[in-house]
């Protein structure tokens, strides 16, 4: 099939090579502009296309679609589908019309839970049990679209944002594969109105933990948000991400340390810290980052 690639992140980049893997042509893939990025603040081109260069693919990153040359030059690509999957821009109804079997995307959630733009980190951090992977026919609302195909998966007891990501990312690169090789015998499914969530965009001001709170809530925020942006709290009088946790069945005074080992009270129960970030520093496992860092017990986090 020919197809149009609409996607920007690390998150798209496996679902791209799968598609090209699979034999399908690309006749166009678009993608966020290049943004300044590190310490000289040079434009850098997002992973899918520097993914889309290398494969010797014709890459375009358009600010907008909603003027007419943009929309001119996307319908002369003559493409069967266009597949979408995190790319960041808004579809107006001339986009979504112009490929001859629609637009596909892979949303990282089982719809109609966690529409919109985090739904990995929302269902960490509600406490799903599960999530999985949509293949969807888009349309003008958010993430309202029949659902072609779906997958579940398990999220693990302490697997972060980061983790699930790439298991969610490796799933909808296979699941669109699929999709296409069947796509003339599924059935779209139009999505209940009963259970809608919406995955607001993560804010930094969430990142900061409240030790009194109980410790199945803050070892949902640590995994939930990491690796970014990153839960944090005070040592001292240095802020430190912690990125990794679980649960402990301690008991103690809310931010105090338990033991020597990263355990930390909370307003009921306690979570024991598996991995941590100290400001200009890379992530560290505890044992590395307490040789460096000591949380003894009777610390207090937080203050």
């Amino acid at each position: 099939m020919r197809i149009i690639f609409m996607g920007t992140p690390d998150f798209s980049v496996p679902v791209l090579n799968a598609l090209v893997e699979a034999g399908h042509e690309i006749a166009a893939v678009y993608c966020q502009p290049p943004r300044p990025a590190g310490r000289g603040k040079k434009d850098r081109p997002t992973p899918v296309h520097a993914r889309a260069e290398a494969l010797g693919l014709e890459v375009r990153h358009p600010t907008s679609l909603r003027n007419e040359e943009a929309q001119h030059d996307f319908a002369a690509l003559n493409a069967d589908f266009a597949v979408v999957v995190a790319y960041g821009l808004i579809l107006p109804q001339a986009v979504l019309d112009a490929p001859k079997q629609g637009c596909l995307n892979i949303h990282a959630s089982l719809l109609p839970r966690w529409r919109g733009a985090a739904p990995i980190h929302r269902a960490i951090m509600a406490g799903d049990a599960e999530t999985g992977i949509c293949i969807m026919q888009m349309e003008a609302g958010l993430d309202t679209g029949p659902v072609l195909m779906r997958k579940a998966t398990a999220i693990g007891a302490t697997e972060t944002t980061g983790e699930l990501h790439d298991r969610l990312s490796a799933m909808g690169a296979e699941l669109i594969v699929h999709a296409l090789q069947r796509i003339d015998s599924l059935t779209p499914e139009a999505q209940p109105d009963d259970g809608v969530t919406y995955a607001q965009k993560i804010d930094k001001a969430e990142a900061q933990i409240d030790w009194t709170r109980p410790a199945g809530d803050v070892d949902r925020q640590i995994r939930g948000l990491s690796p970014f942006p990153g839960a944090w709290t005070m040592i001292g009088t240095e802020r430190v991400k912690l990125l990794g946790s679980r649960l402990s069945d301690q008991r103690g005074t809310a931010g105090m340390a338990l033991d020597n080992a990263f355990t930390i009270a909370c307003g009921s129960g306690a979570v024991t810290i598996t991995r941590a970030q100290r400001a200009g520093k890379g992530v560290q496992d505890t044992e590395t980052f307490l040789r460096g860092m000591a949380v003894s017990m009777g610390t207090r986090l937080g203050e």
